[in-house]
């Protein structure tokens, strides 16, 4: 069954020195598969994504590791290292067949106790903490076989075993007794993908070399995949322009999207993050004066100007997104409350929330912070708000950060008053959503988890309800609900669906356009036509 289907059913149902770096060296032959080079601004703190979210982690991760499943673009699973799966009848169990082929990079064979190993692992360290929640063990009758049980239906489990958010970790290194969140071999991966890691200088670069007993026969294409972390976007961009780079993935800058489509030898796509769902917003820190009155958020969201930040500011290249859910998703509700520009409105909700206008014109004064390092959806913004809700007469201060740990820190202690963030729904809501809206996942400390502090017993309510129910009907109307209250309750003002674009150098064959892009493995993109240089 098409995962597609069974989300309908349950959930509705480096640039120009790259040459002297020793990396330019991709003019293999045929026969040898040849190097790709990718450029990257991601820096991975390191490379297990059982216990570490986001890009930079993914993208080495989904490399190293293998995972039960791997989707394709139509959000089919597809056999990974679970050849087959079967769901119980009463959706409590899930029984995954292994391959009896797979080894770890160090030879040791993989087995259904390393799959046991990994998911308790995810579950106890993982940032997601409600995408595992409702299992409860793993039972591992032979050698192959692994079986899920759950306390509770889990439409989400099949979307949580992706590369990305499912690595099967070798129990024979990671079970140790050690923090497996700073366990050595964290920087040293053993794992059973289709790349070896054997060179990481940090901040600079990463080298991924074939695992030549990866247990797909015929792959990976490549013998050598390099990426260089590329701070500067100008940079990168001419280094794929002069083909000294061949990939660079996440790109979001409006103005470079353009630039690439206009290189003769590349190939721009907006392909390969559907499964991703990234929401650009606006988010209020709810405890805090005055946010903690909802007049004031709405009249925040009122007064700034959906229509104008993608039409103007992004050049129409940003589709709007209006509540929780991404754009696209079979389970995003468009009938929210859009807060379409309205100033007068605006002013009387600060009126009644007892901010009326000085004789200056002013109301009140906020900061408002961006992550650091992406100009066009977060500085420029944040930028513009500052301009615009001055009309309202709301003063912006626009702080700024010096690099992502610090707006990472200030955000995650509760330090602000507004930030702009952009944040992944990962697929499924309980993998990706509920994390930001559930009162239980207030936790100091821990960015991307509740940092709104946004608590509403009602949407606690439906999340866990949504959370297992297996009828789309009902799944359906419970995600509706919430993302009504949501909207009304404005914790957040969404802004737009993240514009993600990967380009590629033309040659390359069987991009990796899934669900999931470059956070699946690269195993069968190939040099069909090797570059020129």
């Amino acid at each position: 069954m098409s995962l597609k289907r069974i989300f309908l059913n349950c959930a509705l149902g480096l640039a120009v020195t790259l040459a002297a770096s020793g990396t330019h060296n991709w003019r293999a032959s045929a026969a040898d598969g040849g190097t790709l080079v990718m450029a990257t601004s991601q820096v991975p703190r390191h490379f297990n994504g059982a216990v570490q979210s986001g890009l930079a982690t993914a993208m080495p991760s989904t490399q190293i590791f293998a995972s039960p499943l791997r989707y394709d673009d139509n959000w089919n699973p597809k056999p990974y290292l679970a050849e087959s799966w079967e769901v119980s009848p009463d959706g409590l169990s899930v029984t995954l067949k292994l391959v009896k082929n797979a080894v770890f990079h160090d030879g040791k064979p993989v087995t259904s106790e390393d799959v046991a190993f990994s998911i308790m692992t995810i579950k106890a360290n993982h940032p997601f903490q409600t995408m595992l929640a409702a299992v409860d063990k793993v039972e591992t009758p032979d050698p192959f076989t692994a079986v899920i049980k759950l306390t509770h239906p889990h439409p989400a489990l099949l979307l949580a075993m992706s590369p990305a958010l499912m690595p099967i970790l070798p129990k024979h290194i990671y079970g140790d007794g050690q923090d497996v969140k700073s366990h050595p071999a964290n920087l040293k991966p053993v794992g059973s993908g289709p790349y070896r890691l054997t060179e990481y200088k940090q901040g600079e670069f990463y080298t991924l070399e074939k695992f030549d007993k990866f247990f797909i026969a015929g792959r990976p294409k490549l013998d050598k995949i390099v990426v260089r972390i590329v701070s500067d976007s100008n940079a990168a961009l001419v280094s794929i322009e002069r083909a000294d780079v061949n990939v660079l993935p996440f790109v979001t800058g409006v103005r470079d999207i353009e630039r690439l489509e206009k290189m003769p030898g590349v190939t721009v796509t907006n392909k390969g993050f559907t499964g991703i769902g990234p929401i650009n917003w606006l988010a209020f820190n709810t405890k805090k004066k005055p946010l903690d009155d909802v007049r004031v958020r709405q009249a925040i969201a009122y007064a700034a100007n959906r229509d104008f930040i993608t039409s103007k500011l992004m050049s129409g290249k940003a589709v709007a997104a209006t509540g929780p859910i991404a754009p696209g998703s079979p389970l995003d509700e468009p009938n929210v409350e859009k807060y379409k520009l309205d100033l007068a409105k605006s002013g009387e909700l600060l009126d009644a929330a007892g901010y009326p206008k000085k004789p200056d014109g002013s109301r009140m004064a906020l900061t408002i912070d961006y992550i650091p390092g992406t100009d066009e959806q977060q500085r420029n913004v944040a930028e513009y708000l500052r301009s615009q809700l001055k009309r309202a007469g709301i003063n912006l201060e626009v702080r700024a950060a010096p690099d992502f740990p610090t707006w990472a820190q200030r955000v995650s202690s509760f330090d602000f008053d507004m930030t702009m963030d952009t944040v992944f729904n990962w697929g499924d809501p309980v993998i990706g959503v509920d994390r930001t809206y559930l009162t239980s996942n207030i936790r100091k400390g821990i960015i991307w988890s509740n940092t709104q502090q946004y608590s509403n017993p009602k949407v606690d309510e439906l999340l866990a309800a949504a959370a297992r129910e297996t009828s789309p009907e009902k799944r359906t109307a419970m995600y509706s609900e919430f993302q009504k209250i949501v909207v009304a309750d404005v914790p957040i003002y969404f802004v737009n669906a993240s514009p993600y674009h990967n380009a590629f150098s033309k040659g390359l064959a069987s991009l990796p356009t899934t669900i999931w892009g470059v956070m699946s493995p690269l195993d069968e993109i190939n040099w069909e036509t090797p570059p020129k240089n």
